[in-house]
Parts: C-alpha cells; structure tokens; sequence
C-alpha cells in the first residue's frame, strides 16, 4: 500500500489512542481528524485496487470533491436552522444541534469546513473500492428508466427539497436526505452525466450497490466516531428519538444509503456544469 494509507491509519489510531486518554485538543477536533486519516488510507486503499485515486491520480479532482463536500453540507445546515433564513432567531426544533465547539469563531468555521469537506470525498472512496472489490461482477438485467417517471422523479425531488424550507416542521427530515437525489439524478442521467440510473441502464449495478454499501458504513463510522469525540453532535427527531444507536436514533441509520446517492447526485451535477469535456476528464466514480 502506498505510504499515505499507512500514515492515515497512524492518525486514525493515534486520534483514538489520545481521544481515550482524555486529551482535550484532539478530542475537540477528532471528527475532522479522524475522517482525514480515513480519506488518506482509503485513496490508498482504492489505488491499490484500481490504480487511479484522487491524491494519485486525480488531485484536481480531489479539490472540486471536497469544496462541492463543504457546499453540500452548509446546504443541509442552511434546512436544519430553518428560522435563521426566515428571519429569526429561536433555534429550537433543530434536527441535529453541535456541543461543546471551539469558542474562537474563525477556528470554529475552519473546523466546520474541514469536517464537511471530508464528506464527499469519504464516501466516494468507500463506493470506489467497494465496486472494485465487493460489487465488481454485479450485473443485473438492463434497465433505462422511461421519461414519464424521470419527470415525476423531478417534480417530486422539487417538491422534497422546498417543502422543509417552507413548512418547519421535525417529522420532514426524511425528505431533505431523498429530495436532491430525486431531482438531480434524472438530470444527470438525460444529459449524459455519470449516474447510477446509467450504469442500471447498461446492466451494471455495481455503482448503485457500491453508493448504497458506502452510505451504511460511512454512517456507522460517523456515528461511531463521533459518541467518542469532545465536539460533536447529537439528534433531536419525534420518532424513535429516544432508542439510539452511539447518538443517532436508530431508524436514523436508513437515511445514510439514500444521502450518499443524494451526495453523489449533487456532486456530478455540479461537476457537469464545470467539466467542458467529461469524455477526456473521466471522474474517479
């Protein structure tokens, strides 16, 4: 394996290591941490297995992943504090609420942007190995989705994506982690973009499964890492709220499949407007 990968697992390993010890600096920023190690022995991990990773092979590619990552998610911060858009300043009802985060405000921002950016970039190297290991021969009857439901699929991700902005409501949570996949994955699919629903069109199903398999395991680990850490998070929903899993209520654990379609959806839309010839610049996934 190629040198980052075992430096990743250095880190992972000694954040943990320090975390149980007590250590307060590395326990305020083990999420981040942690999640950089991973990111660094999974590019490795998926170099191995497919000779192309983003820190070998795809740098820029890399920088587009994790700057779309930060967007994304201050996109889901912007639906979880609904009454700060609309003008006011009662935050009560959040779905998730952060504790004990750095005081100094700049720090504060640059750990957010560092977690968020870790995201994207996590996910789609769990679903690269997985679909060149796990899923490499899985192969289903060709399927190419008729227009009639591509344009229902849209119509309905408009109205996923609007509705919680609108009405404020803690049991329309379901719908920010399915909308974005709804509308968007149509729109890649009939402009040629990569997709899952053109892989399924082509008989493959491997990238489906990979970005389903990615969104479980990623979602354990979040959780997983984040019950031990100083700084972290924790949930606030109506139903089942109170049988958990580490922080995350445990019918929680079915929106990480669907979010990580959703984030693979998000990221080739905006990669489509950017890249004027994705024939030459294939993406990693």
């Amino acid at each position: 394996m190629r040198p980052h990968g075992w430096l990743g697992l250095g880190v992972i390993g000694a954040a943990e290591a320090l975390v149980f010890a007590g250590e307060p600096l590395v326990g305020q920023w083990f999420t981040p941490v942690a999640w950089t190690g991973y990111i660094l022995f999974m590019d490795a991990l998926v170099a191995r297995l497919t000779g192309a990773s983003y820190l070998t092979t795809a740098r820029l590619e890399a920088v587009l992943v994790a700057l779309t990552s930060v967007g994304g998610w201050w996109l889901f911060e912007w639906y979880n504090a609904p009454r700060f858009w609309r003008g006011g300043d009662d935050l009560v009802g959040m779905w998730w609420q952060y504790h004990d985060l750095e005081p100094d405000p700049y720090l504060r921002r640059m750990g957010y942007d560092w977690a968020f950016g870790t995201i994207f970039p996590a996910l789609f190297l769990t679903a690269t190995a997985l679909r060149a290991s796990v899923f490499a021969r899985a192969r289903t009857r060709p399927w190419r989705p008729p227009d009639a439901l591509l344009r229902a699929g849209v119509v309905a991700g408009a109205v996923f994506v609007v509705l919680p902005m609108v009405v404020v409501s803690p049991w329309l949570v379901p719908l920010v982690w399915t909308g974005w996949a709804l509308l968007l994955e149509p729109l890649n699919f009939r402009r040629g973009r990569p997709s899952w629903l053109a892989a399924l069109a082509r008989g493959d199903a491997s990238l489906l499964l990979a970005l389903l398999g990615a969104g479980a395991i990623c979602g354990v680990l979040w959780e997983f890492w984040n019950f031990w850490a100083a700084t972290r998070w924790t949930y606030t929903v109506p139903y089942l709220g109170h049988v958990r899993v580490f922080e995350m209520p445990v019918l929680g654990y079915f929106g990480f499949p669907p979010f990580a379609l959703e984030c693979y959806a998000m990221y080739h839309w905006v990669r489509g407007w950017l890249v004027r010839d994705p024939e030459r610049e294939r993406p990693l996934i």
